[in-house]
């Protein structure tokens, strides 16, 4: 999936941007159980933004894939980054709890 980014409309303003995915899906490798959480993705846009059709669709790949969730946590990071290079982003994975246990997983980017 192409993460397709749009001109920021303010490139010489820093401001804060953020998408929150409460339906986020993946499969746990070891189980084939589905996992659920919430995807928060917040930052400071360079040159381009993220733009939200391309995001839920890159999303949607993750539904079948067997992903551990500090790898889908640093992939989407990575992926994003890669995409818009913004000058600072962190990416939020929250999940839902599966054993009695919920996870919370951050990583975040800053330009150097």
């Amino acid at each position: 999936m192409i993460l397709e980014t749009f001109p920021n409309p303010a490139p010489t303003r820093p401001y804060v941007i953020t998408h929150v995915n409460p339906e986020f899906t993946s499969v746990c490798p070891k189980t084939g159980l589905p996992d659920f959480g919430t995807i928060t993705v917040r930052y400071i846009p360079g040159e381009t933004c993220i733009e939200l059709k391309s995001l839920k669709y890159y999303y949607l790949d993750f539904r079948q894939k067997g992903i551990f969730y500090e790898a889908v946590t640093n992939a989407i990071l990575d992926d994003l980054v890669a995409a818009c290079n913004p000058v600072e982003m962190t990416v939020i994975a929250e999940w839902k709890a599966r054993g009695g246990i919920s996870s919370v997983i951050e990583a975040t980017y800053r330009r150097p």
